[in-house]
């Protein structure tokens, strides 16, 4: 099982002038935890999590976001999805198909997988990710 057998494909994004207040109406009226922040040619700039919003003060994303963005191809085995997760302690991975954004993987994706009855052979465990 890869990345694009359980992705998210309608993905919501914000820009990095999204305000904050903004940020956290788009959180939690899509019930989400999370976005990537993308420009308005459509390149992921980073990713703004529920995290961000609480920890750190700003009243734009830009000021807030993470700017190291790890992401994965549709291709990448879900094993891989998960280690990624763990290793960086982050709960979700924006998906390209070379510079474009095509999906994402979240934390709920994965467990929805399982829960599913998808076979996947993961080393880490679930309470982990």
């Amino acid at each position: 099982m890869v990345a694009k057998d359980i992705m998210t494909r309608k993905v919501i994004t914000v820009t990095p002038t999204t305000t904050t207040k903004q940020l956290a109406k788009i959180l939690t009226k899509n019930r989400i935890s999370g976005a990537p922040v993308a420009d308005k040619n459509g390149k992921i700039l980073g990713v703004v999590s529920e995290a961000d919003l609480v920890a750190k003060k700003g009243r734009q994303v830009k000021t807030i976001m993470s700017n190291k963005v790890i992401s994965i191809a549709e291709e990448t085995p879900v094993e891989e999805i998960a280690s990624l997760m763990t290793t960086h302690k982050i709960k979700r991975l924006p998906v390209l198909r070379g510079d474009k954004l095509v999906g994402i993987v979240s934390r709920a994706d994965i467990v929805r997988a399982i829960a599913m009855g998808k076979h996947i052979a993961l080393h880490t465990p679930v309470y982990d990710l």
